[in-house]
């Protein structure tokens, strides 16, 4: 047993222990917050979509190859467009499988109860069928 001058103040004792499963989840707002994430999707986003794709689709010339400077800036330029033109469409999609994850929250603990059943395990399952990984905490270095 620790004796009581070596446990620190009584308020830090539990630092670094979170029982998360017991949280409750705020039904409605969940449910309201998808219906307004779509709509921002489909509302602000999606109208644009096209316009962006088409000015990062546009190929630049090939440089001179005795131009290796720029050789090597168009690729790194390529890359860093491929990888831009994949969050976009990311963003579109995880954005709408986040809300799909909300909205069937929502719907399956409608009711009366719903707060004394809605936990975050069942918010991060949720999540993890529409692809959406859960943050792990950070393990610590070694």
């Amino acid at each position: 047993m620790i004796p009581e001058d070596d446990l620190g103040p009584a308020w830090l004792r539990d630092y670094g222990y979170t029982d998360f499963s017991q949280i409750e989840a705020d039904i409605q707002a969940m449910e309201h917050f998808a219906q307004k994430l779509s709509a921002n999707v489909a509302d602000n986003y999606a109208p644009h979509l096209t316009t962006v794709t088409d000015g990062m689709s546009t190929k630049l010339p090939d440089p001179p190859s005795e131009f290796i400077e720029l050789y090597t800036f168009l690729f790194v330029h390529r890359d860093a467009m491929d990888v831009t033109h994949q969050n976009v469409y990311n963003y579109a999609n995880g954005t709408k499988s986040f809300a799909i994850a909300a909205k069937d929250i929502s719907d399956t603990y409608r009711g009366s109860d719903a707060f004394s059943h809605a936990k975050v395990g069942d918010v991060n399952k949720a999540f993890d069928q529409v692809g959406i990984p859960a943050q792990q905490p950070d393990q610590g270095v070694a």
